[in-house]
């Protein structure tokens, strides 16, 4: 399929969606929304990929919501319609809920809806030029699409409640340092990196990792002795996985497992 904003190649058994908007550094607007929904479920719906990576071409991961669309809500003059409108172009949960990991290689600015989408996807790899931040708060506004609630959950209340009432950006190092990216690499070497993390996870169980993924998703969400049940729940489930047989099974024989999704 074609697209007019994004790109989506793979490249073995990952997949790649790029925002490609950056003549206005990727700004999220009513087409760039639902070619990423499309494009995303393209390459969720493919067997042949494991992990799917979301980057921006340009100087940006994605700087934020095109304002115009942003004023075109705000005119429908009803919460209701304009929640309708946001559920029909906006799921922030989207990516926390595919079964396969997905990482943000955040090439540069992550503003607003960029910074947000970063923080829904499992892992975040940011070359060391990047930024992040939250500045809805300078046009009267506030995160719309699982900002504060991510932010807070990632670097806790304190920095997140900073960072969305200031609005100021942070640099890759300090995103690093508060917890909200796993690795910061040289701009150069961002797909190196990128691709490495993105292989060793592609050499595991793909039943293990959507299970480890609902283990902090869902289990995160339960007390500590309800999430303990629920994690032993999930580990009696999956010992009963042609998955978890082959990984036994390639340990005692030492050798490489080769795993087959079920």
């Amino acid at each position: 399929m074609s697209y007019e904003t994004i790109r989506v190649d793979r490249e073995g058994s990952i997949g790649r969606l790029t925002f490609n908007r950056p003549e206005v550094l990727n700004a999220y607007n009513k087409t760039l929304a639902t070619e990423t929904i499309q494009g995303f479920n393209e390459l969720v719906a493919d067997p042949t990929i494991r992990v799917i990576v979301l980057t921006g071409t340009g100087k940006a991961f994605m700087a934020g919501a095109d304002i115009n669309m942003v004023n075109e809500w705000a005119r429908q003059g009803e919460v209701a319609k304009i929640r309708a409108t946001l559920r029909m172009l906006v799921n922030p949960n989207m990516f926390e809920d595919c079964p396969k990991p997905t990482i943000a290689a955040v090439n540069g600015l992550a503003f607003g809806m960029g910074c947000e989408i970063a923080m829904a996807c499992d892992y975040r790899i940011a070359a060391d030029n990047a930024q992040f931040g939250q500045p809805e708060i300078k046009l009267g506004i506030i995160p719309g699409a699982g900002g504060s609630q991510r932010l807070m959950r990632l670097v806790g209340a304190t920095k997140a409640l900073e960072m969305i009432s200031i609005g100021d950006p942070i640099d890759a190092q300090e995103a690093y340092r508060i917890g909200l990216v796993n690795q910061v690499v040289p701009a150069e070497g961002l797909w190196e990196a990128v691709n490495t993390f993105a292989g060793k996870l592609a050499s595991k169980g793909a039943v293990a990792l959507d299970i480890c993924k609902k283990l902090i998703y869902q289990g995160g969400d339960l007390s500590l002795r309800q999430g303990i049940e629920y994690e032993q729940e999930r580990f009696c489930e999956i010992l009963l996985t042609d998955d978890a047989r082959e990984g036994t099974q390639a340990f005692l024989e030492k050798r490489k497992p080769n795993f087959n999704r079920r």
